[in-house]
């Protein structure tokens, strides 16, 4: 008999219990969801509103920046020397076009397209939205664009785009001084990113490289406008909603004189040197030139690898600014300087009275330092020795006067100091000292260092600027200002001159002292150069040896090399009652400073001073003395 099954009881007050756990659970959960979805909704509606319909309008609007025309340059008198010319670009909208490859084969037969042209065309189309304009051929000259806008009708999807590029008329002239806008590169980029003004330069593909352009280009940039697109989720522009015009940026005007300008550059005619002339009475900069000289043209459009290569390798370096770069020895342009000091310290009166057998001696030394004159001078005072450059005068004074005061005082005329002319390209020169001696080359100094630094050689070496700058604090009697470029800023509605940056004036214990120097001065230029000038002028020339020459030879520059000859220099200032011009010359390996610079300041001179005369006035007769 099969055993009997049990039947199973069911405990329905657990069951009811359990199921009630189990839905006040689920609708625990069921709440806390929705707290968490009208939390979010309540995120995403009312506190984030404002962030996502930012978000979603930047999706539906772009904002395309507009560049603003950058600022002009002109001349002290309104002369127009950097400006903004239109050039003309190719443009091609892809969709448009069926057939891109053959069309460039017709477009080939109205407007030259280089094959590289067209190959680096073709690969750039593989990754550009076809809605977009791309650039087929930059550069456009006004026939290719008479002659396609004759043929467009042929080339639908093809266009002209204008847009304005730098231009400077005056090609070389003013390169060393304007400086060149050039394309901007990643130093720039990362420069304009640290300086947080990167957002000013979205619309922006230049930027100025050197020189004014560069050192005022926070004037001449402008301020960006904009355009505001509304885009489909393609990005393609559907209409235009706002449009906010650029500031173009100021014009400056410069205290350079360009007829002036042009006058220095014919008289230096290609051969390596330099000319600066400064207004004394203001700091202002009239004149300057550095030769040779390029065009900067080339840089705003691109310079090519080859033209950029022969600039930097040429042997005559035309990339330097030699006006503020060069350094060269002064010669006897500061024994000026060094008579002053020799006054100023009582070294020295104006009728004290050095003897000059054609040589000088340190006491107890064999050594001879020669004077340029062979024979010597003879019996030479102050006067004498400034009107016949008379280095054995000056041999005396240095070993005298000693190198610690002599560099002291001629820190006072800016030597061996960057003078903070408004441009970047500035070199500081030398003016030796026991301190700067040991620190370049740990050795001690020498009596024979300063023997040599008395007439303005060895370890001195100065810029055309810092010696045409310290000549005016000569013809200023002391007073000094801040060599500079900038005369007036000028927008829409207004023309601000710029202020003139005076220095503590340079004061002498007896300020006769000064009568006394700029008088030999004066007698220089009266007894050689400026004899029948018309005007009064003051000058100093030098001659300033490349390499040394050894005490028992004789200097021959037709026996040595071109680049090894010696440099010619002067500095003049006129009229000498009331100085307006005051100019600084260095021609290199042009050989005797009174021969070869003498002609160019007297030119320079005469055009400065004569200008609105009607006499033409001719250059005075040779002068062989050497310094």
């Amino acid at each position: 008999m099969a055993p009997r099954k049990r039947m199973a009881m069911h405990n329905h007050a657990a069951e009811a219990s359990l199921f009630k756990r189990r839905a006040i659970f689920t609708f625990i959960c069921v709440v806390v969801l929705l707290c968490i979805l009208f939390t979010n909704l309540y995120q995403l509606q009312i506190l984030s509103y404002t962030d996502y319909e930012t978000r979603s309008n930047d999706n539906r609007i772009r904002v395309v920046p507009v560049a603003p025309s950058r600022g002009l340059i002109y001349d002290r008198h309104g002369q127009l020397l950097a400006e903004n010319q239109p050039f003309f670009s190719l443009e091609l909208i892809p969709e448009k076009v069926t057939d891109v490859a053959s069309t460039l084969d017709a477009l080939n037969e109205v407007i030259e397209i280089s094959n590289d042209e067209r190959e680096n065309l073709l690969e750039a189309l593989k990754y550009h939205r076809r809605f977009k304009p791309i650039t087929v051929k930059n550069r456009l000259t006004e026939e290719q664009v008479a002659a396609f806008s004759v043929n467009q009708h042929r080339f639908p999807g093809f266009s002209i785009d204008a847009g304005l590029k730098r231009h400077y008329p005056y090609n070389g002239l003013m390169t060393h001084v304007l400086g060149y806008v050039g394309r901007i590169n990643n130093r720039d980029q990362a420069a304009l990113q640290s300086a947080g003004l990167w957002k000013n330069y979205a619309a922006t593909n230049d930027i100025g490289k050197q020189g004014i352009e560069k050192f005022y280009e926070n004037l001449l940039h402008g301020t960006p406008g904009h355009l505001e697109e509304e885009v489909n989720n393609r990005g393609r522009t559907i209409r235009t909603l706002k449009s906010v015009a650029p500031i173009p940026g100021q014009d400056i005007h410069l205290t350079l004189d360009l007829q002036l300008q042009k006058k220095a550059m014919e008289l230096l005619d290609g051969r390596r040197g330099s000319i600066v002339a400064i207004d004394p009475r203001d700091g202002g900069i009239l004149a300057m030139v550095s030769s040779p000289t390029y065009d900067p043209n080339q840089f705003v459009h691109g310079i090519s690898s080859k033209a950029y290569g022969e600039l930097l390798n040429s042997r005559s370096r035309p990339l330097i600014n030699r006006s503020t770069q060069g350094q060269y020895a002064p010669a006897s342009t500061v024994k000026p300087h060094m008579a002053l000091l020799g006054l100023e310290d009582k070294v020295v009166t104006a009728k004290t009275r050095v003897w000059d057998p054609g040589f000088w001696q340190i006491p107890n030394v064999d050594h001879k330092y020669r004077d340029w004159k062979r024979w010597g001078h003879g019996w030479v005072d102050v006067n004498g020795a400034l009107v016949h450059s008379c280095d054995t005068y000056f041999y005396d004074l240095a070993y005298k006067t000693g190198i610690d005061k002599m560099s002291h005082f001629m820190l006072q005329f800016g030597f061996g100091e960057r003078t903070g002319v408004d441009i970047f390209e500035e070199s500081a020169g030398i003016m030796p000292s026991r301190e700067w001696k040991r620190a370049k080359y740990n050795q001690p100094w020498y009596i024979g260092d300063t023997i040599s630094v008395g007439i303005g050689q060895g370890y001195w070496t100065t810029t055309p600027l810092q010696l045409a700058n310290s000549t005016a604090i000569l013809a200023n009697n002391g007073q000094r200002f801040v060599p500079h470029l900038l005369k007036s800023v000028e927008n829409d509605t207004t023309k601000v001159d710029t202020l003139i940056d005076e220095m503590p004036p340079l004061e002498l214990k007896d300020p006769r002292n000064w009568e006394i120097i700029n008088s030999a001065m004066k007698d220089t230029a009266h007894k050689s150069r400026f004899v029948d000038a018309g005007y009064t002028a003051a000058m100093k020339t030098g001659t300033a040896q490349v390499f040394t020459v050894a005490e028992d030879e004789k200097y021959d520059a037709d026996t040595i090399d071109e680049h090894l000859r010696d440099n010619a220099l002067i500095i003049a200032y006129a009229p000498y009652e009331s100085p307006k011009i005051v100019l600084a010359v260095v021609l290199e390996n042009a050989g005797w400073g009174g021969a070869n610079a003498g002609p160019v300041a007297r030119a320079l001179l005469d055009e400065y001073i004569l200008r609105d005369e009607s006499p033409t006035v001719t250059a005075g007769a040779p002068n062989n003395d050497r310094p």
